[in-house]
């Protein structure tokens, strides 16, 4: 018979939050602060103890002897009441019972539900699973196997021209790695950056000696039972030591669906993260959040994010509701350029007011900002090597202030000045 756990006698079932990245252990800080963890079960699929996960495609791959960076330590929840069940998977939601399966038999009751299930990385057809040689980056399993692949190869081949992959193939290059990456599209970050930031990017990481193609055309892989042997690109066949697919990741909803709550690229949810069934909210990397201006609704992956909806999901259990407004913050390290975003770009379609987009050089040093305006109001501001104007631009977008274009583009005017 599986294991069932019960309520202590006069308690009622516990929140049970499914999911340890940011978004689950904030979730859990944030319910810690107001007094209200004591009996919280935090349900992990992985081993180890909630982590940093930016690291993993940058220090944590360039140096074997680093270990994983917990996000809390081990004591830190023993000591707010919170119970953290490491590597056992949730499998299976009974909505009518409240229940919770896991992968190890246990059925844990709960009185609310929280998913922060994150997401997968997303593969591409035909590239068969289980080759040696190719590499996908999402958990900490994902990146030591990449790290010992990399300690001992020559060459790494990288698909795809988004965070993820340029993040890898910068820190290959720092360990003196040949580095080719493959974009299928005109551009670099082609869904994250400004066609502005992404070709100064482009610049950087070729100047770093990376080969990268664009608009590329992947038409065949040649493989064994083992390895991949070589990748066609172009007509052109190209051998493959190690191979990187960094093509973006998609939401990991499955647990959702099998339990008939209602999905579309993410866990659908209201303004205050609840979804379709308001006992269970959905929040970080899992979920498709209508925001509270009625506006469409948005799947955000980024560490700001997953707090920002932390935040709002444990005023929502705790009974005072406070609807998510989203403030988009996004970052990427490659090597030595950082890339810092706040805002989304504006899309300047049929209808809205016209985009003018303003670059401001950074006095004193070869970092710079740009930004965007969607008629006169500011919108997005992103940053290369210049993290005091994102400090800067992210209080001025949260507080709904603008800059005039024409004193943003004077490096001598401080953004600080209109807060």
């Amino acid at each position: 018979m599986p294991e069932t756990s019960t309520a202590a006698a006069g308690r009622p079932p516990p929140i049970i939050v499914v999911g340890g990245g940011h978004a689950g252990v904030q979730l859990v800080a944030a319910l810690a602060d107001a007094g209200a963890s004591a009996g919280v079960q935090l349900v992990c699929d992985e081993l180890w103890a909630p982590y940093q996960r930016p690291p993993l495609s940058k220090q944590f791959l360039r140096d074997e002897r680093l270990d994983l960076n917990p996000l809390r330590p081990e004591r830190w929840y023993l000591e707010r009441g919170v119970e953290l069940l490491a590597g056992d998977e949730a499998v299976q939601i009974d909505r009518q019972h409240r229940s919770l399966r896991l992968g190890s038999g246990r059925v844990l009751p709960w009185s609310r539900l929280v998913l922060a299930t994150g997401a997968r990385a997303r593969r591409l057809p035909g590239l068969h699973d289980g080759l040696e040689n190719v590499h996908t980056l999402r958990q900490a399993a994902d990146a030591q196997r990449l790290r010992h692949a990399l300690a001992h190869a020559d060459e790494l081949t990288v698909i795809g021209g988004g965070f993820i992959g340029l993040e890898v193939a910068a820190s290959a290059r720092l360990m003196g790695r040949r580095v080719r990456v493959i974009e299928t599209r005109a551009r670099l970050l082609s869904r994250s950056v400004s066609p502005a930031l992404a070709d100064h990017a482009l610049q950087h990481h070729r100047a770093q000696g990376i080969e990268v193609h664009l608009g590329a055309v992947v038409s065949a892989w040649e493989h064994d039972e083992h390895r991949l042997q070589a990748v066609i690109v172009d007509g052109r066949r190209l051998p493959v030591d190690q191979l990187v697919l960094g093509v973006g990741a998609l939401p990991r909803t499955q647990l959702a669906q099998d339990a008939g709550l209602a999905c579309g690229d993410g866990v659908l949810v209201d303004a205050c993260l609840r979804s379709s069934d308001p006992a269970i909210l959905a929040i970080g990397d899992c979920a498709r959040c209508t925001p509270a201006d009625g506006g469409s609704p948005l799947r955000l992956e980024s560490i700001q994010n997953a707090q920002d909806q932390a935040r709002v999901a444990a005023a929502t259990l705790l009974g005072d509701p406070r609807p998510y407004r989203p403030q988009p913050s996004f970052w990427s390290e490659q090597g030595a350029l950082r890339l810092q975003m706040s805002g989304l770009l504006p899309a300047g379609g049929t209808g809205e007011p016209p985009v003018r987009s303003v670059r401001r050089p950074l006095a004193g040093g070869d970092g710079f900002s740009l930004l965007h305006y969607a008629g006169d109001q500011l919108v997005c501001v992103e940053s290369a090597n210049a993290p005091m104007d994102h400090m800067i631009a992210r209080k001025l977008l949260e507080a709904g202030r603008t800059v005039a274009p024409q004193a943003a583009a004077d490096p001598r005017q401080r953004l600080h000045d209109w807060l």
